[in-house]
């Protein structure tokens, strides 16, 4: 969580942490880029919130944990009126734009807060409206790897084969998505071994022709998690500032956005 301490730009960690049952792990303090940060059971989520949103003015949730827990965590703070940045991927994504835009809350909701992976993600997109079709007769692999703590299949994977499906590969399924979480495969991919379970994010989408005389490849490759951090801040920045906009009456309708509604607002640098 982080809240908004002035008009442009600076944020502040909030030291809580929303968790589900540990497994063996005593619940309390651990370190956050050296900031100690408290561990709230969901017994206690409720209460505590209550004294978070008393202390903490222009309070934003981000939220990066498991897809079972989306849909239920969304509702959480929809009930509470908590503006919430959804960087966890999976779960059911129609209920939950839907869910969130009935309850009228705000909200960024993305599969992927990386700014130039959105931008290729749009990029693709827009391929797809303006040559649909392009690669009919063609075949397309993909390819992707994260550290084996991440159970669902990439959600800018699936999101991507949503764009080649519209260029003429309808027969491609998410189901079809290769998911690499593997030690061995994931070496022989090409992830270096330092980054195998600290994070890292490996795709590539391979298109054949039906002669088998060309061949395309999109990849994308991330080391760390950076890159997603520095994107979750704008999308938290910006969503604080859509919301002071929207109490102060100069605001839009428009209450649910994503990562491409964060970069036209400015932040792609």
């Amino acid at each position: 969580m982080v809240a908004r301490q002035e008009k442009y730009g600076n944020v502040k960690l909030v030291p809580y942490t929303f968790c589900g049952k540990s497994r063996g792990v005593a619940v309390g303090k651990i370190g956050v880029s050296g900031v100690p940060v408290e561990r709230v059971t969901p017994e206690e989520r409720q209460s505590a919130l209550d004294m978070i949103k008393a202390t903490y003015s222009n309070l934003v949730v981000i939220d990066y944990t498991l897809p079972m827990a989306v849909n239920g965590n969304a509702a959480f703070y929809c009930s509470n009126d908590v503006p919430f940045v959804m960087g966890t991927t999976g779960g059911d994504r129609v209920a939950l734009v839907e869910d969130t835009k009935r309850a009228g809350c705000y909200a960024v909701i993305a599969p992927n807060m990386g700014k130039q992976i959105v931008a290729f993600q749009s990029m693709m997109e827009m391929m797809a409206e303006q040559f649909p079709g392009c690669f009919e007769g063609y075949t397309l692999e993909v390819r992707e790897s994260h550290q084996r703590t991440k159970v669902d299949t990439s959600g800018t994977a699936k999101a991507v084969v949503q764009s080649f499906q519209a260029m003429g590969l309808a027969d491609f399924k998410e189901e079809d998505i290769t998911k690499i979480r593997k030690v061995d495969d994931q070496l022989a991919f090409g992830v270096p071994a330092e980054v195998i379970d600290s994070g890292h994010a490996y795709h590539t989408y391979s298109l054949t022709s039906g002669d088998g005389t060309v061949r395309l490849e999109f990849k994308h490759n991330v080391n760390g998690r950076k890159v997603y951090a520095e994107g979750t801040v704008d999308a938290a920045v910006f969503l604080a500032g859509v919301v002071g906009r929207g109490r102060n009456g100069d605001g839009g309708d428009k209450r649910v956005f994503d990562m491409v509604d964060v970069l036209k607002a400015g932040a792609m640098v």
